[in-house]
């Protein structure tokens, strides 16, 4: 048996940027792949956190990505996210690589979120960009912002000053003016980026201008939220795909189970906005929330491949 080919975090940034990610997420759904039709998550309790393994399989591929997640590392300087990503051959499920989970995680996730965000919000003018966090998606997020839109100004609002000191230092060396600020500071942004690991929400829903996009990735547990009820309930709400939406997003099912919105108070899905089925309106706030699905760890680690076979 051939030996799978092994690429890890430095080969996953090398082999493909934010920009060709989004868009190889974006054909997939113009070729009408439908993410309702993805295998669901597995989520199992273990002694250090939660193991998730997430397979897929279309067109000449198959794959499982397993991550661990580990709240406890942190305190001890190792990663809170683990794992990798086995790549099969379809046709007779040969092992064909293995990738670093995290960096694909680090791709996948702010390529799903550029794709919402080139949807969303306007071509026209450079946007007011305010990102909640100071982690590595928070980074990856900023740099997948700027593959698809201009920005006129990041503020970064982060529970750690020296990072989010160290984020606004990151983005002013690409150029973009950028500060530290405050939840209040979502008054005044055209696009709003929520990546934390935040359990309640991080800032008040009123505040936030019809015609400004939020974007939520930072949780995919039913109890957990970083935007609140009034912000869902003022917003055309978009997410990945209704039926994963409706298992693990805790930033509906809250409001939901509050009373306060439907199952039908979903506007639309990803591959509506990419395909332009669901174009937004301007008077009210837009917002999109992803979980992340396994779909999507699949179309990346394929594209990854093929880029490394052909290098």
């Amino acid at each position: 048996m051939t030996t799978p080919l092994v690429l890890d975090a430095a080969a996953t940034a090398r082999l493909l940027g934010p920009a060709a990610a989004t868009d190889v997420l974006a054909d997939v759904l113009r070729a009408g792949f439908d993410p309702d039709a993805a295998p669901h998550r597995t989520s199992v309790p273990v002694p250090a956190g939660e193991l998730l393994m997430m397979p897929a399989a279309f067109d000449s591929y198959a794959g499982v990505k397993i991550v661990g997640i580990a709240p406890g590392n942190t305190a001890r300087g190792l990663p809170r996210i683990t794992g990798s990503y086995l790549l099969l051959d379809g046709a007779d499920l040969r092992p064909l690589a293995l990738l670093d989970g995290p960096a694909l995680t680090e791709l996948r996730t702010p390529a799903v979120s550029a794709l919402a965000v080139r949807a969303l919000t306007p071509a026209d003018r450079p946007l007011r960009l305010l990102l909640f966090g100071s982690g590595p998606q928070a980074y990856a997020h900023l740099d997948a912002v700027l593959a698809v839109r201009e920005v006129a100004e990041t503020v970064v609002v982060a529970r750690n000053e020296a990072g989010g000191r160290a984020l606004t230092g990151y983005a002013r060396n690409l150029g973009v003016p950028a500060r530290t600020g405050t939840p209040a500071d979502v008054a005044g942004a055209d696009l709003v980026v929520c990546c934390t690991t935040a359990r309640e929400p991080l800032f008040d829903g009123t505040l936030v201008a019809p015609g400004a996009t939020v974007v939520a990735v930072g949780s995919h547990e039913p109890e957990a939220r970083e935007t609140d009820t009034a912000l869902v309930v003022r917003s055309e709400v978009y997410v990945e795909a209704r039926s994963a939406a409706l298992r693990e997003a805790g930033d509906l099912l809250v409001p939901m189970a509050e009373g306060a919105i439907g199952p039908g108070h979903v506007t639309g899905d990803l591959a509506e906005l990419v395909t332009g089925r669901r174009p937004p309106r301007e008077d009210r706030p837009r917002f999109f929330k992803s979980v992340g699905m396994a779909w999507e760890d699949l179309a990346l680690a394929t594209a990854l491949y093929l880029a490394a076979r052909e290098g």
